[in-house]
């Protein structure tokens, strides 16, 4: 007996087999808004719509682009006169 503890002991302990589903890859179509279009795999099963890809992006190009998205900038100017005001107002006081 002690020798078939001593020899199950010594056998490499069998591992579960999971069964895992991997994802399918699709080739798809990325459209960005500068007009560069190129295919990748996702897992996406329809094409992608960007508004920055690395041909138009200021760390690869070089160049400083403005980029606004739905006003932002205008927002932030907005805020930045408001601010410009209230600050007039309270040294008036």
């Amino acid at each position: 007996m002690k020798q078939e503890k001593v020899a199950k002991q010594n056998e490499p302990k069998k591992e579960k087999e999971t069964k895992t589903q991997k994802p399918t890859l699709n080739l798809i179509k990325v459209i960005c808004n500068c007009g560069n279009k190129f295919e990748t795999l996702s897992t996406a099963k329809t094409d992608i719509k960007i508004e920055i890809c690395s041909a138009c992006h200021p760390l690869y190009t070089g160049t400083q682009k403005l980029i606004d998205t739905t006003g932002q900038v205008e927002k932030y100017k907005e805020r930045l006169a408001k601010m410009a005001a209230l600050k007039k107002q309270r040294s008036k006081k």
